[in-house]
């Protein structure tokens, strides 16, 4: 009776789905310390649902800084974080404060979260970047729009004559009038952008710029 009970409970165990999703978060700058913070499978239902609706590049950017922002809400109900402010100076030696290295980190790891559950479709997620500014230096995480899948691209409309010539001629050049796939808007493959939350207060959008605004020092005016 035991180990049919022992092989009931396994096959019920295996039937349901994980209830939650468990990442380290750092913090008190340059990841002085960590604590693990679990997010629950409504809240990444949530998400999924939320970013699957984007059906463009720049809208799953947007959606993307408010999914970030959300996780980092779920991190400071959890942790220390919740006293995180934008930029250094506004919540120095507080408890759960993050510099940019701890941001960068941490924002970087819910990204790959992100993905790894695949919830995008129109970006990757890359390594943290870094810019230096005289003596200064800034650290941010990183996206890079990829060519959206198959079935996001625009339908090809064939005209009615096409098949029909092909069927009844050797007249390739017929297929010169099929017209050119509609490109998807503001489609860039290969532009890559920063995922910014160092920028705001814990819980908030992050800020979205491409790489190389951010790089050339644009941002809000925080420190």
């Amino acid at each position: 009776m035991g180990k049919v009970f022992a092989l009931l409970l396994a096959l019920f165990s295996a039937a349901v789905p994980a209830q939650e999703v468990r990442v380290p978060v750092c913090f008190n700058y340059s990841c002085v310390a960590t604590e693990t913070v679990a997010f629950d499978a409504a809240l990444l239902e949530q998400a999924r649902g939320q970013l699957l609706a984007a059906s463009d590049p720049a809208t799953e950017r947007a959606v993307l800084a408010a999914v970030v922002g959300r996780l980092y809400r779920e991190a400071g109900v959890q942790t220390p974080v919740g006293a995180d402010r934008a930029g250094n100076y506004f919540d120095q030696g507080v408890d759960g404060r993050m510099d940019c290295i701890d941001h960068s980190t941490n924002t970087t790891r819910f990204l790959k979260l992100i993905e790894a559950r695949d919830m995008l479709r129109f970006h990757r997620v890359l390594e943290p970047a870094r810019r230096t500014r005289f003596v200064l230096q800034h650290f941010s995480a990183v996206v890079e729009e990829v060519e959206p899948p198959v079935s996001l691209r625009p339908a090809v409309v064939v005209p009615d004559h096409v098949p029909l010539m092909l069927a009844l001629c050797d007249c390739a050049e017929v297929l010169d009038d099929v017209p050119a796939p509609a490109p998807i808007p503001d489609s860039r493959p290969g532009e890559r952008f920063v995922i910014d939350s160092w920028f705001v207060d814990n819980g908030e959008a992050a800020i979205v710029l491409s790489l190389a605004d951010w790089l050339d020092g644009d941002g809000p005016n925080v420190q």
